[in-house]
């Protein structure tokens, strides 16, 4: 009887072990190509609004009321502790300028709520409500507002008329304050999905 011999088919599973591991070195060696780039906004805005809050003695021109507030507080003056436990309502003028005085295009109407006794921060959930020749419609806001940071981001949640389904993001910066009496913000406003 003759002998088999089994080295071509060692040989084969050699040469197959080799590619396998060229394979899994070359794969682990290939950077990941795949870098999403940053998405550029379909529009970019950017608004004043004017935050007037009664205080006892200021109704003619206040635009905006202190409607809730903790067992501690009241309705003229915000609590102490960060005024946790205030909510105010507002229909603050918008404007192009951060002149209080120009000719408003519209009103940021919603309300902010003081929600953390420890940190000076509030949650905002506000509209712009446009009355302008340029703009008509809304944008809808809504997000955390950690008030001691110098910007700070929320969301464009959605919008009607000419901001119809509109998503993206506003960064406001506070742009001036008066004691607890005024305070006025720049809202950088930069829409992603824009019908």
């Amino acid at each position: 009887m003759g002998r088999t011999t089994h080295f071509p088919s060692l040989a084969f599973f050699f040469l197959l072990l080799v590619l396998i591991l060229i394979l899994i070195l070359e794969c682990s060696a290939t950077p990941n190509l795949k870098i999403r780039a940053r998405p550029q906004p379909c529009k970019q805005l950017v608004f004043y609004f004017h935050d007037i809050l009664y205080n006892g003695h200021n109704s003619k021109n206040a635009t905006a009321a202190i409607v809730g507030s903790p067992a501690w507080g009241n309705r003229t003056i915000l609590s102490g502790q960060n005024h946790f436990g205030n909510m105010v309502v507002f229909d603050d003028p918008i404007t192009l300028d951060n002149n209080l005085h120009s000719t408003p295009v519209g009103r940021a109407q919603g309300f902010y709520l003081y929600d953390k006794k420890d940190i000076f921060t509030a949650w905002l959930g506000f509209s712009f409500v446009f009355n302008s020749t340029e703009h008509k419609g809304s944008i809808n806001f809504a997000g955390a507002d950690p008030l001691m940071n110098k910007t700070r981001d929320i969301s464009v949640i959605g919008g009607t008329g000419d901001f119809f389904m509109s998503r993206g993001i506003a960064t406001l910066s506070t742009d001036a304050f008066e004691g607890e009496v005024y305070f006025r913000l720049c809202v950088d406003i930069k829409l992603y999905e824009c019908w």
